[in-house]
């Protein structure tokens, strides 16, 4: 099998991502010819993923994903295990240690051409589903929460970032380490418009989950800052729209949600000021996310 180079040659050459990619033909033909799956169809990649199109020895459709071992990828095969197909793509198989999934075969269609409060909406309504007791393999969210807290907290006073929303990041991403109600579900961790795709069995199902044992209200900012040039004219508005519409469907308390809001976004500002070369237009687009919950 021929592993083509699109989208896996964008990490650093060297370390464990080129051995990984090197071995990627390898481990594909080891795979499917353990697991009796034959190519059927385009292979398609993400940034750390690639998936092949298959059909199982009884010529059911489905799909082979291959993922470089990371920490956010360890629990994906328990998340889906637990889920059993209810809101999310159905695990058929699993090999974690090779970073193998057997996944059900879903269509290509994903949220990111539906209208953006409909697709909210549609999120919205999956969270009630994927949202259950989380198994006690998953990590804390509070356990990452509490090193990024810390670090906005040592921020420079002169970073080019208004004092005043660092200050309330770092006030109420404590308050939410005091908080039982921080942990205790299983939440996606990444349920973003192109993370839920369209399916036979379900008008929507859930992708690439990215779990750990934290709050609900934790999932709503990546609708807000993904397809971001779509607000262009109503940038306050147009993410006001998309904070009540996910919030409406799912039911989730607004402050708890617009202060999981604030934090995310400050700790993405630290993380870019913290790069190599900054993005200033990122920069701008989390502060205006944190204001506009708050307007």
């Amino acid at each position: 099998m021929r592993i083509p180079p699109a989208r896996l040659d964008r990490h650093d050459p060297q370390g464990p991502w080129q051995t990984w990619v090197a071995g990627l033909p390898r481990l594909a033909r080891d795979v499917m010819a353990q697991w009796e799956l034959v190519e059927d169809g385009e292979q398609r990649h993400g940034h750390v993923a690639n998936v092949v199109m298959v059909r199982t020895a009884d010529g059911d459709p489905a799909v082979l994903k291959l993922g470089l071992p990371h920490a956010e990828a360890t629990h994906e095969h328990l998340a889906l295990q637990h889920w059993h197909g209810r809101g999310a793509v159905r695990l058929v198989r699993a090999d974690p240690g090779r970073g193998a999934l057997l996944l059900e075969r879903l269509q290509t269609r994903d949220l990111s051409e539906a209208w953006d409060v409909e697709a909210c909406e549609i999120v919205g309504g999956l969270y009630g589903r994927l949202h259950v007791p989380a198994p006690p393999q998953l990590s804390d969210l509070t356990t990452s929460v509490a090193g990024w807290t810390d670090d906005l907290a040592s921020l420079p006073r002169d970073a080019p970032v208004p004092r005043r929303f660092v200050e309330q990041a770092v006030s109420l991403g404590r308050s939410f380490l005091a908080d039982e109600a921080s942990t205790g579900t299983m939440i996606h961790g990444d349920l973003h418009y192109e993370n839920v795709l369209a399916a036979d069995r379900a008008a929507w199902l859930a992708i690439d989950p990215k779990p750990v044992s934290g709050d609900p209200h934790y999932e709503i900012a990546p609708l807000l800052w993904n397809r971001w040039d779509e607000l262009a004219g109503d940038v306050r508005g147009g993410v006001r729209r998309r904070f009540h519409a996910v919030l409406d469907a799912a039911g989730l308390e607004e402050e708890r949600a617009r202060d999981w809001v604030v934090v995310r976004m400050l700790h993405l500002v630290m993380w870019e000021l913290d790069g190599r070369s900054p993005d200033n237009d990122r920069i701008t687009r989390h502060l205006t996310i944190a204001k506009a919950v708050q307007d």
